[in-house]
Formats: structure tokens, C-alpha cells, sequence
């Protein structure tokens, strides 16, 4: 079955597990699932996200959340921020919900939406590792989409192997005051919008 974890309605077989991470000296116990993108483990593109998205509050937008781990680590690490979390992939909206229950971000909420097709209003953070192998169709129109939803002084971030098209994401989101604020073992960590002295 040619399936990828950005299909809306996984049809492989459910076959849910759990693992403890630690983040800055916390644990986490996080719940995953066939069909839902990284197995057991909170994958280096994904916690070097986290690490880099700096003065998190106000309106919060995990977009692309799989099971959560983006959200849910901002939303505990940050209790003054409102934090959303969405995906295309209904398994992996449900185990968003129940990873920001178990590990006490009550300030977290997951949703089902493709792209913003669901979302609205205008976020101060909104944080992405985008579906690659999408193809760039798809995850130019999620950054102009996102961008479009910043606050005036909103920051995007995005996570991008430099081998999977990070110098051509720079290069079009130049447009947005982009730049490179981190970089590890080939990812790259590109935000755009805020001020042009961050």
C-alpha cells in the first residue's frame, strides 16, 4: 500500500505504542501509531524545532502536528500561550488530543484541517515540518497559507533537510524576511516574518 502520513484516513492497521522522551530536564510519555509520522521516537528535525522557536505566547499554531510532540512540549513549556494543533490525518489529530492530556498541556487542542481549510484568525507562532514528499506544490501553498495568517509581528518557523529543498524554501520565502536562526546534521531551521533584527 503506497500510504504516506499525510493521508487524511489511514488505512494500516492501528498498532498504538507509547514512549518517555525528556526535553530540557522534563519527561514526556507520548502515544504513536502506524499511519502517523516517526515511530518511537521524537525525530532530531522535529526537536530542533522545538529547541529553535524562541519567545513562544499568544496564538499558537502547530501545523502538520502528527501525534503531537511540537504542540505538546510548547504548550507545557509555555502555560501563557494558546496552542493549536492541526494535521490532515484524523489518527493523527486524535493522538495529538490525548498526548496534550496525558502530559498535562491543558492549554493545548487539536484539530482536523487541510492546510487552513479549518483554521482562522491570525497566530503569533506557527511551527511546521512540512509533508516533503508532497512535493513542493503542496508545501509552497501551506507557507504562503501560513504566512497569510501571521500576526503583524508573527514568526513562521520551519524545519527542512538541507538535501530535501532547504536553499530552494529559502530562496522563496526571501519575500518574508527569511533566515536561518539554526542548523544539525543537514537540517536547517528557516523563520520568516518578526522583526528583521531577530
Amino acid at each position: 500500500m503506497n500510504e504516506h502520513y499525510y493521508t487524511s484516513a489511514p488505512e494500516s492497521q492501528s498498532r498504538r505504542r507509547s514512549f518517555t522522551a525528556d526535553f530540557r530536564g522534563e519527561a514526556y510519555t507520548f502515544i504513536y501509531d502506524n499511519g502517523v509520522f516517526s515511530k518511537g521516537e521524537i525525530d532530531e528535525g522535529t526537536a530542533l524545532l522545538i529547541s529553535s522557536a524562541q519567545d513562544i505566547h499568544g496564538r499558537v499554531l502547530d501545523l502538520g502536528c502528527g501525534w503531537g510532540p511540537v504542540g505538546v512540549i510548547l504548550a507545557r513549556t509555555n502555560p501563557q500561550a494558546s496552542v493549536l494543533m492541526t494535521d490532515i490525518n484524523e489518527r493523527a489529530v486524535a493522538l495529538a488530543e490525548e498526548n496534550a492530556r496525558i502530559n498535562g498541556a491543558e492549554n493545548a487542542r487539536a484539530l482536523l484541517s487541510d492546510g487552513f481549510q479549518n483554521i482562522s484568525g491570525e497566530f503569533d507562532a506557527i511551527l511546521t515540518n512540512p509533508p516533503i514528499r508532497a512535493g513542493k506544490q503542496v508545501i509552497y501553498r501551506l507557507f504562503d497559507e501560513a504566512l497569510a495568517h501571521l500576526a503583524p509581528e508573527g514568526r513562521l518557523y520551519i524545519v527542512i533537510r538541507r538535501q530535501q529543498g532547504a536553499e530552494s524554501a529559502l530562496k522563496y520565502l526571501q519575500k518574508a524576511n527569511a533566515r536561518v536562526v539554526n542548523k544539525k546534521k543537514g537540517f536547517m531551521i528557516i523563520v520568516c516574518g518578526g522583526q528583521k533584527d531577530d
